[in-house]
């Protein structure tokens, strides 16, 4: 079938666009890369300008595509708001090539700085610097030869996110191929004073202790089959028991060989989901930690915060549309799945809360005209006041 005519983007498509002034400041320090090579100045498209019209077509659902991102450029409110001009095509593809990605890695670090924690009270005290980790695959295409994953036909990019819990933000990204090691990301990306859960797929008992010699803590999952020489058992509390702990030890995780790496005892903690498997039985996890004074309860709790990062990835991929690469090269994807981190935390500067498809909707609809700012602030003040 033929591609379905999409009617051309017009100046009334994109109302909204005084919320992009407010990036000025950070996005100002973009502007000098890779302007070296350009000695005789005939550079057109900055790296500032190529960012805000990526962000633009996060917000803007009529703007999703290369082609739609160079007719956006053409428009006057565009070329007055971030200070281009008409984007070629062949601008666009050498933008996601020569640009450093590194350089958005230091807005996120700034906005997240400015996010507030969303959990707060006792367990934000006891699980302080709660960050998930996990990988996500983006679908390739077989051309991407750098995007190694199963065959030829079946190319992947994998994202390697650190999502902290409590504040319900993206923190640090890094993209591969996808048949990349997820364990080898961590401990590269490894950060003091964080609290790091993990499933079972980062059961390595060596990353564990690189975690604790990086000068932080861990809740992981190991699997079914370790062995441990107990140290103590501990007994389990009510509220730890309502919570599904069934047992809590202190031991030497691992045997001769494998716990040969570990410079300390750790607990391991067995821990019921609710859930039973396919022969009836409950459903039982296996949880390792160094966290020797944590309640019990607070280890269960810390792991099943772990799913926080598996709904962002729902909204990252479903909902905002990164899983629709706008690149085939490795330094191009990791520009626009940097900056959609970016209009995530926008999202959440401004709400003050996680977002949400809803929110993503409101905002559509004021930058396409739809909705006025009156009617997009009633809408955030409508979420903030669900936590007053």
């Amino acid at each position: 079938m033929a591609n379905k005519h999409r009617p051309a983007i017009t100046a009334r498509d994109l109302q909204g666009l005084k919320y992009f002034k407010l990036l000025g400041p950070l996005l100002d320090r973009l502007h000098t890369d890779a302007t070296r090579r350009d000695r005789a100045g005939n550079r057109l498209l900055h790296y500032d300008q190529y960012a805000g019209l990526l962000l633009l077509a996060f917000f803007s659902p009529l703007v999703d595509s290369l082609r739609g991102i160079q007719q956006a450029s053409g428009l006057a409110k565009t070329q007055k708001l971030l200070g281009c001009q008409r984007a070629a095509l062949g601008s666009l593809s050498e933008a996601s090539r020569v640009f450093d990605p590194a350089l958005l890695r230091e807005i996120i670090g700034s906005l997240v700085t400015q996010a507030l924690p969303q959990i707060q009270g006792r367990e934000a005290e006891a699980l302080r610097g709660l960050t998930a980790v996990d990988g996500t695959l983006l679908a390739a295409l077989p051309k991407m030869a750098w995007a190694l994953w199963v065959d030829d036909d079946h190319r992947a990019v994998k994202m390697h996110l650190h999502f902290d819990v409590l504040k319900g933000v993206p923190v640090q990204a890094t993209v591969t191929a996808g048949n990349a090691s997820e364990t080898v990301q961590l401990r590269a990306t490894l950060q003091p004073g964080r609290l790091y859960v993990m499933d079972r797929g980062y059961a390595e008992y060596q990353l564990f202790q690189d975690i604790i010699d990086a000068g932080s803590s861990f809740i992981g999952r190991i699997r079914d089959n370790a062995v441990w020489t107990v140290i103590e058992e501990r007994p389990v509390s009510a509220a730890a028991w309502t919570a599904g702990v069934r047992s809590d030890r202190v031991v030497m995780l691992g045997g001769d060989k494998s716990g040969a790496v570990f410079k300390q005892a750790v607990r391991v903690l067995e821990v019921e989901t609710g859930k039973t498997d396919s022969q009836g039985r409950p459903e039982v996890l296996l949880l390792a930690t160094n966290c020797l004074d944590l309640e019990a309860e607070y280890v269960a709790l810390g792991y099943r915060f772990r799913w926080t990062v598996e709904l962002f990835f729902r909204w990252f991929k479903c909902i905002l549309g990164c899983r629709h690469l706008l690149s085939t090269c490795a330094n191009g994807i990791t520009i626009q799945l940097y900056l959609g981190i970016i209009a995530s935390l926008l999202i959440s500067l401004w709400t003050g809360k996680k977002p949400t498809k809803r929110t993503l909707e409101m905002l559509n609809f004021y930058f396409t005209g739809w909705a006025s700012e009156e009617e997009l602030q009633a809408h955030i003040d409508g979420l903030q006041r669900q936590d007053s």
